[in-house]
């Protein structure tokens, strides 16, 4: 019998960001209602990464001392020869966190093979870097960027070794990659070798220049969360859930923002909630 999801769910610290204190970011994760954060280290993020080293370690330990873990982070490394690759990678390890979220790649339009392939040994050499270091890294499925359709990351990410190297697994991108079934394939696809999940929704609208791609609160958009939670629970997921709240909270001043960015996080978490613990039940029966 399958076990209930007993991972850790994480708040993207992203939606958060004018917050800066890494307690007081902490205390609010806690009292929404999440079990750790997925902290952004990268340029504008809650830790700079030229100052991981330095920063990293009081970032957790201020997030670790209201009670939250900090299994995950979100970087923008696509090569080993960023001069932050290292002092990232190396003080996360000794702080215990196990996941790193990728940087992307770009297509030019030009020669997208020739994308791929530099996208892929880039990659290939960053995961033999988290190896080193003991780490496992996930490759998120972004709208624009290589690897949106999955398909192709699936090329450089799948003779990889699976304990190192996986995907991140974004609910609301791969629907809009995938629209009317493409999106269930995808889902299966990388289903086996996730290493950590993004949730968060989206809906199409019609707009002056065509159509637009707007987040919304979960369960109000076009992601199927039954179906794809459903498949989480088949495969026995038990890694990292990110809950992406990206939409614009109502405001006028920076408080007044943090307060219903806080009030939208909690909606979003019972959501996503209700629907995991569904999806696990039924599996495990």
């Amino acid at each position: 019998m399958r076990q209930p999801y007993n991972g850790k769910l994480c708040y993207f610290s992203k939606a958060l960001q004018t917050m800066m204190d890494w307690s007081k970011l902490a205390r609010a994760t806690r009292e929404i209602g999440f079990d750790g954060l997925d902290l952004t280290v990268r340029k504008g993020g809650h830790v700079a990464p030229e100052r991981a080293a330095e920063d990293l370690p009081k970032a957790v330990a201020a997030i670790r001392a209201e009670g939250l873990d900090v299994p995950m982070i979100t970087t923008a490394l696509t090569s080993p020869s960023d001069p932050t690759a290292r002092p990232i990678l190396s003080t996360a390890a000794k702080l215990g966190i196990v996941y790193l979220k990728a940087g992307y790649y770009y297509y030019h339009y030009k020669d997208v093979r020739d994308d791929l392939a530099k996208a892929g040994e880039q990659f290939r050499n960053l995961a033999a870097l988290a190896k080193e270091y003991g780490m496992q890294v996930g490759y998120h499925n972004h709208s624009e960027y290589v690897g949106a359709a999955l398909w192709d990351a699936a090329q450089f990410i799948e003779p990889l070794d699976p304990r190192v190297a996986g995907y991140y697994l974004d609910s609301c991108h791969v629907t809009g990659e995938g629209c009317a079934g493409g999106w269930k394939a995808a889902v299966h696809l990388a289903a086996n070798r996730l290493k950590m999940v993004a949730i968060k929704d989206f809906y199409w609208k019609t707009t002056s220049k065509g159509w637009e791609y707007t987040v919304c609160p979960l369960g109000q958009g076009r992601v199927d969360l039954k179906y794809f939670c459903t498949v989480l629970a088949q495969v026995n997921f038990q890694g990292p859930i990110s809950l992406h709240v990206e939409y614009e909270p109502e405001g006028e001043t920076i408080e007044e923002k943090q307060a219903n960015t806080i009030v939208n996080s909690a909606r979003d978490l019972a959501v996503l909630k209700a629907h995991l613990t569904a999806a696990y039940e039924t599996s495990a029966t």
